[in-house]
């Protein structure tokens, strides 16, 4: 038999090699078999895992040594692959910072588990660090309603076709109403997500502003009091499915209305910025820095996003 007591590296390669290969390791029993003491094994595997830790950032594999109480032994449990980079998730916790959707509590939760399940131990506290300032400062939405448990009923009723019925407080008059729909999409845009829909009542359909419309009407989902997912499913053709990409590029500021094409001339320093906001935005025409643009839009958030451009922005 090998002797493991005077060479460190040798004993620590061969328990890892062993927990590799789906061993347990009993310190007890392990310390007689390397002619050391338990302390000393105790600190081998930590040794191993400090290495795990390491090799995680270059592999992107979580694995860790742990204590299996029922086997009374070590062994080495292989958690999941880490899908995101320490500047991934940096970047993915100053999005939702800066997206304001949640309360601060939610927001709060949210960020601590995604720390957690991507960033590596040793790096956890810089990022916090980077993000904590921020958190800190977070103004919540002034509804302060959390809604993650409905988003959640609601995108499960999308993807078994069900009706939903609502009780849903209208921005107008804060009149409470209650309407059965068909849920088509959940889309998020500037502080708030917001649900698609068809309203499966023909005599509300008759005061639309656009008599037979063939686009969902859209609400804020913090304002629904109420969801209940029905038994009840429902049936849209293939043919007239939605098309939640193509709706999505002519909606940019979540107002119903029919759809309508928008002429107009920008004056300002930043093209890029208006076909950013416009995904449908077509550059017609550039003079001495003056470009004539054409986009397809739904509703009227246009004329509102048109008007905040000033001088910037004049329609044809």
């Amino acid at each position: 038999m090998k002797d493991f007591s005077n060479n460190k590296v040798e004993r620590v390669l061969d328990i890892y090699r062993r927990l590799q290969d789906g061993a347990v390791l009993n310190k007890t029993e392990a310390a007689n078999h390397y002619g050391v003491t338990e302390r000393t094994i105790q600190r081998d595997i930590e040794d191993v895992r400090n290495y795990l830790s390491g090799d995680m950032e270059e592999t992107g594999y979580v694995n860790e040594v742990i204590y299996d109480h029922r086997a009374k032994g070590y062994r080495l449990e292989r958690v999941y692959r880490q899908a995101l980079t320490n500047a991934e998730i940096l970047a993915v916790c100053k999005i939702l910072l800066d997206s304001r959707a949640f309360t601060k509590g939610e927001m709060s939760n949210l960020l601590e588990k995604l720390m957690i399940c991507c960033v590596p131990e040793n790096n956890r506290k810089r990022v916090e660090g980077l993000v904590r300032n921020e958190l800190f400062h977070y103004v919540e939405p002034r509804h302060r309603k959390e809604f993650l448990d409905s988003l959640w009923d609601i995108g499960q009723a999308i993807a078994e076709c069900r009706y939903i019925e609502i009780q849903y407080r209208r921005n107008k008059g804060q009149e409470l109403v209650t309407r059965k729909l068909k849920p088509l999409a959940i889309m998020f845009s500037e502080f708030y997500f917001y649900l698609t829909a068809f309203i499966d009542d023909k005599e509300i359909r008759e005061h639309f502003d656009v008599v037979n419309d063939s686009f969902p009407t859209i609400y804020r989902i913090d304002r629904i009091q109420k969801l209940t997912v029905l038994d009840e499913h429902y049936r849209i053709p293939y043919k007239d499915r939605f098309e939640e990409g193509e709706f999505r590029k002519r909606i940019q500021f979540m107002y119903g209305g029919k759809l309508q094409k928008v002429k107009f001339r920008y004056h300002g320093e930043n093209i890029e910025a208006v076909l950013d906001r416009l995904p449908t935005a077509e550059i017609l025409e550039e003079q001495d820095g003056v470009y004539t643009v054409s986009a397809e839009v739904f509703g009227k958030g246009i004329d509102m996003w048109l008007r905040s451009q000033g001088e910037r922005v004049e329609v044809v």
